[in-house]
């Protein structure tokens, strides 16, 4: 943070925060977020961890999870309130007011102090403090920085560590991606000497499963996954109809995009999913191929260069049809050694 001072000055009174993860929270974006709630705490500060949305039931294990205020029509009074009334709004995990939905309206009013802490790229610069770096693995890896360069490491104890472990853990693919550096494993190691349990916080992410979600992903890999072998790419298109017949529920589908990544020789995997109010895309992509770019300039989205999300108002079919029509376009990239 280049302001950093100033920061900690601001931060020498108590004040009233508000942390908020992007709308579906994933392990970072909610580790994050409750890991810099329990840092605040622990400075004498009044913290509310606010997320515009539910999040996957294997995050619920995350200390102070009992306590995250989630949004919905009914709390819409409440949340109004808690942000009109913060000193200080913290953004974590996303680069545009847009990512949070109509709560990002609220924040763009308020009169408190914006901190922006983020790791996507081409970030809106919304906020009065950054801690942004978009060749930054995961937002979680950011906010121990934050905590460092404040001088506060000493305050980190197990509950924070193992949240903001799960959040680099699960953004570099579990240290298998190819934003994995020696700063990733440093601060990982730091957490894990802080009290972080690698194996417990692997096994409660990656490794707690519903029954339904074991059956949707072999229905997924052996009747969706589509190859397209003269593109390099694979997708899957999922619609609500076999979604609720497999009784997804919110988290469900993570990771499912990556399957299609590990076929020999692909290039670009893409998951579209029918979720009623819009289209969602999840994009992956392997070395110089920007699904960032493709995001932006075609599905209303953005993220990173191998990862990223996009929607559309069309139909599945077609955005299946768009998505399908585009692949010429790119054949050249994604066709390239």
């Amino acid at each position: 943070m280049e302001n950093i001072d100033a920061f900690r000055v601001f931060l020498n009174l108590p004040r009233k925060a508000v942390i908020l993860p992007h709308v579906k929270p994933d392990a970072d974006a909610l580790g994050s977020s409750l890991g810099l709630a329990r840092y605040l705490n622990r400075k004498g500060h009044e913290v509310t961890v606010l997320s515009p949305s539910d999040y996957p039931d294997f995050l619920n294990w995350m200390p102070g999870n009992e306590s995250v205020v989630v949004f919905d029509k009914k709390k819409q009074a409440t949340v109004k309130s808690l942000i009109a009334n913060a000193d200080v709004i913290f953004c974590l995990d996303f680069n545009s007011l847009t990512r949070i939905n109509e709560i990002g309206e609220m924040v763009q009013v308020s009169t408190g102090k914006k901190v922006l802490i983020d790791h996507h790229l081409e970030p809106d610069h919304f906020a009065d403090f950054e801690q942004w770096d978009g060749k930054a693995a995961s937002t979680a890896e950011l906010v121990f920085q934050l905590i460092e360069q404040l001088g506060d490491e000493a305050l980190v104890d197990a509950e924070m560590a193992n949240c903001l472990y799960a959040g680099i853990m699960t953004d570099t693919g579990g240290f298998r991606h190819s934003n994995t550096n020696y700063k990733v494993f440093q601060i990982a190691s730091k957490l894990v000497a802080h009290g972080a349990d690698p194996f417990t916080v692997s096994k409660l992410v990656y490794d707690t499963n519903t029954i339904e979600r074991l059956r949707l992903m072999g229905f997924v890999l052996s009747q969706k996954l589509q190859v397209i072998p003269k593109f390099r790419t694979a997708y899957i298109a999922l619609t609500q109809e076999e979604l609720k017949h497999f009784g997804s529920q919110t988290g469900d589908t993570e990771g499912l995009v990556n399957y299609g990544l590990s076929i020999k020789g692909i290039k670009l995997s893409v998951l579209i999913t029918d979720r009623k109010d819009s289209i969602k895309l999840s994009l992956r992509s392997l070395g110089e191929f920007s699904v960032n770019e493709l995001a932006r300039k075609h599905f209303e989205g953005g993220g990173h260069r191998n990862a990223a999300g996009g929607q559309t108002t069309l139909t599945l079919e077609q955005t299946v049809q768009k998505f399908l029509d585009l692949l010429p376009e790119y054949k050249q990239q994604l066709c390239a050694e």
